[in-house]
C-alpha cells in the first residue's frame, strides 16, 4: 500500500491545515458555517473528560515513555460482575480490558467505553501510542506497527503481568494487536479471552480514498511530501494560528471524514483536537508503516479467542471489506456492521459499541470458565442500526423544528406590532 494513496486521515490533517491557510474557496467556508449551525443543534451538557484512577509511565524496550491510564472498578461493581460469571464468583478472575487507539488519535478516544466498562465492574487499561497523546516520541524509524506490538506487550507486562485479558483495538490499534499476536502468540493463547477489532484492517486490501478533503491532502503530500510536513512540524505556533482561523472549516472536514451520522459539535471538536494535535513529523513518519502492511497470517493466532469485528458501513478508511478479511481468518468471529457509521465509531455510536464490548468481555470470560470450544462456533454477520441514537436524533430534530417555529411566530408578532406602531404614528401626524 502506497502511503500517498492510502491515508485519508492524513488528508483530513493536511486538508484542514491547507484550507485554514486560505486554500479553500468561499463556498467551503459557507458550507462549514451552515454545518456548524447543524452541529450546535445537537449539543448536550455531557462532559467528554474522564479522570483515571491511576496514571503511569511505561518505558519501552528502546526507552520511549508511554502514557498509560488505568480505571479501577468499585469493589461492589466488580463483585456484581463476577457473580455467576467466574468460578466461585471471584472478582480476581475477571479480565482486564486493554484499549489501543488509532492513528492520529489518543486514549481519549475511548472515553465512553472506559466509563461503561468500569461501571460494569471491569478494570480498564488504555495507553497512548508513541508520538501520540501524552506519550513521548520515538526515533523516526520506530514508527512501525511491529514496534507498536512490542509497546503493547510492555504495557501489558507493566500493568497486568498476570490474569486474563480482553484486547480491543481501533484502526491502527487493531493492527497493533495483530503485531502482538504475530510476535507473541503464546501470550494470546494463554491469556487473551476476547479480542475486538474495531474499524481496522489486517492488510491485503487498499484503503479507500477518503473523500474530497482526503484527496486534497493526498495531492498535497504527493506534490510537497516531507517538505510540507517538516516545516509545519517545526512551527507549532503557526499551525495553531492557522487552526484558529479555519476552525469552522476544520470541524466540517473532520466531521465529513470521521462520521456518517449527526454527532454533537463538542464530539467533532474533541475528535479534531486529537487528530490535529498529533505532531506533523509523527504523522509523516508513521506513513510508511501502512505501505505493504499485511498481517493476515497473524489472524490465526486468535482462532481460540472469542472475537468481535466491528465497523461502520460508511467507513471511508476501512470499509467493511477489510473486516470481512479479518472474519475469514478467525473462525467463529462475530461481525457487526453498523448502518450510518463512519471510522470514528466509538465516538459516533458509543453506547452500541460499549454494549458489544461488554458482551464480548462477559462471553469470553464465560467461555474460558466453561471451556467452550470457540472454533466450532458458527460465523455470524449482522448489520445493525443504532435505534436508540436515531430516536434521540429524531427527538432533537423535532425540538429544533418546534423552537424554529416558535421563533418565527415571535418574529411575525414583533413585525405586526411594529406595523401597528408605525400606523399609529402616521395617524397622529395626519391629525396634527
Amino acid at each position: 500500500m502506497s502511503p500517498t494513496h492510502r491515508n485519508p486521515v492524513l488528508g483530513v490533517v493536511l486538508g484542514a491545515a491547507g484550507l485554514a491557510a486560505g486554500v479553500a474557496a468561499g463556498i467551503a467556508a459557507d458550507r462549514a458555517g451552515r454545518h456548524r449551525a447543524a452541529l450546535d443543534a445537537l449539543e448536550t451538557s455531557e462532559q467528554l473528560e474522564i479522570i483515571a484512577d491511576e496514571e503511569r509511565v511505561v518505558l519501552t524496550s528502546d526507552g520511549v515513555a508511554l502514557h498509560v491510564e488505568i480505571d479501577e472498578p468499585a469493589p461492589e461493581a466488580a463483585a456484581a460482575a463476577a457473580r455467576g460469571l467466574t468460578s466461585g464468583d471471584d472478582p480476581s478472575r475477571l479480565p482486564t480490558v486493554v484499549l489501543s487507539h488509532g492513528y492520529c488519535l489518543s486514549l481519549k478516544s475511548w472515553v465512553y467505553q472506559r466509563r461503561s466498562l468500569k461501571a460494569a465492574g471491569f478494570r480498564v487499561v488504555s495507553w497512548d501510542h508513541r508520538g501520540h497523546g501524552q506519550s513521548g516520541p520515538g526515533a523516526s524509524d520506530s514508527y512501525v506497527i511491529d514496534q507498536l506490538g512490542e509497546d503493547l506487550r510492555a504495557v501489558i507486562e507493566d500493568t497486568t503481568p498476570e490474569g486474563h485479558l480482553v484486547l480491543a483495538g481501533h484502526s491502527m490499534g487493531g493492527m497493533t494487536m495483530l503485531a502482538l499476536g504475530e510476535s507473541h502468540p503464546q501470550l494470546i493463547r494463554d491469556r487473551v479471552t476476547g479480542a475486538a477489532f474495531i474499524s481496522t484492517s489486517a492488510g491485503g486490501l487498499t484503503l479507500a480514498n477518503g473523500g474530497r478533503s482526503a484527496t486534497l491532502g493526498r495531492l498535497a503530500l504527493e506534490r510537497l511530501g516531507p517538505s510540507m510536513l517538516g516545516p509545519l512540524g517545526e512551527r507549532p505556533e503557526l499551525v495553531r494560528r492557522l487552526r484558529r482561523v479555519g476552525r469552522d472549516v476544520e470541524e466540517f472536514l473532520v466531521d465529513q471524514n470521521s462520521f456518517a451520522s449527526p454527532v454533537p459539535r463538542k464530539v467533532v471538536r474533541y475528535t479534531a483536537d486529537m487528530l490535529l494535535s498529533t505532531p506533523f513529523d509523527v504523522i509523516n513518519d508513521y506513513l510508511r508503516t501502512f505501505d505493504g502492511f499485511d498481517k493476515r497470517p497473524a489472524l490465526a493466532e486468535f482462532k481460540d479467542t472469542l472475537t468481535l469485528v466491528f465497523n461502520g458501513r460508511e467507513d471511508v478508511l476501512t470499509p467493511p471489506a477489510h473486516s470481512e478479511l479479518i472474519v475469514e481468518g478467525i473462525p467463529g468471529a462475530e461481525h457487526i456492521v453498523v448502518n450510518d457509521a463512519g471510522h470514528i465509531i466509538m465516538l459516533e455510536h458509543p453506547d452500541l459499541l460499549s454494549a458489544h464490548l461488554l458482551e464480548l468481555v462477559e462471553e469470553g470470560t464465560r467461555a474460558r470458565e466453561e471451556h467452550i470450544d470457540l472454533p466450532r462456533r458458527p460465523r455470524v454477520r449482522r448489520v445493525v442500526t443504532d435505534i436508540a441514537k436515531n430516536r434521540r436524533q429524531r427527538r432533537i430534530e423535532l425540538e429544533a423544528d418546534e423552537a424554529a417555529r416558535a421563533e418565527r411566530a415571535r418574529a411575525l408578532a414583533r413585525l405586526r406590532r411594529a406595523k401597528v406602531a408605525a400606523g399609529s404614528k402616521e395617524e397622529v401626524r395626519r391629525e396634527s
